[in-house]
């Protein structure tokens, strides 16, 4: 297990410091998120033994109970949230996840940092921006970035590191391309340079376009990830 998990995050490093260099930039400027969804302790243990620091997960309840309860989460460098954050979960994820990613309205960023300001904390967030306009996907509209962008500067208790994106499924990588582009387009008008962008597929072209997070998930751990929401989607 721990072997092939080794060979898996030492084949997406060369890949990362690759697509970096063809990019002119440094593959330190690239963190990899080990999108953990699904995955039990032991697995996501296998992977820090490998050398991966940094993980995400999609729903805050199984982030505190894979992280938080078994102590696991001192063991790690950061917990992320890359999934959806409904707002009454907020008490829970803040404090406890390092960076959350889908932040998409001003009443979701109101109540995290009103309840940073409880703790007496920065929150570290990025913004989700649905780049591709689909209706099925969480995100504000580009046209809707540059106004909530204003507002969560205004709020105390929150740093606003950058956005993030999920492109529209695609069967060839390069189709994302345009995607990650149009996103970090619109952050450097904005002011933001650090993207959240690029899974197991496309993390490539997401960092030629400039990726600062990109979140791997069946490429490290496997096709089990994939198996098993393919599954939960059939019920």
């Amino acid at each position: 297990m721990m072997n092939n998990r080794l060979d898996s995050f030492d084949k997406i490093t060369a890949l990362i410091q690759n697509a970096a260099k063809r990019s002119g930039r440094k593959a330190s400027e690239i963190t990899l998120v080990a999108a953990s969804k699904r995955i039990g302790l032991e697995e996501i243990k296998a992977a820090a033994c490998a050398g991966v620091s940094v993980f995400g997960e999609n729903r805050v309840q199984e982030g505190i109970a894979k992280f938080e309860t078994s102590g696991f989460i001192k063991e790690i460098d950061a917990l992320h949230l890359i999934g959806p954050l409904q707002t009454n979960k907020v008490k829970k994820a803040v404090g406890l996840f390092d960076l959350i990613h889908s932040v998409d309205s001003l009443q979701l960023a109101e109540k995290i940092d009103k309840e940073a300001g409880r703790r007496a904390i920065q929150q570290s967030v990025l913004i989700e921006v649905n780049i591709g306009g689909e209706l099925s996907k969480h995100g504000a509209t580009p046209d809707a970035t540059p106004a909530l962008v204003a507002a969560i500067r205004e709020l105390r208790h929150l740093e606003l590191l950058g956005l993030m994106t999920l492109p529209p499924k695609t069967d060839h990588p390069e189709d994302a391309r345009p995607y990650f582009s149009r996103l970090r387009l619109l952050g450097n008008g904005l002011g933001l340079n650090r993207f959240s962008m690029g899974m197991s597929s496309d993390f490539e072209i997401a960092i030629e376009e400039g990726a600062s997070w990109i979140r791997i998930g069946t490429a490290l751990f496997g096709q089990r990830e994939h198996d098993a929401k393919n599954k939960q989607n059939r019920h």
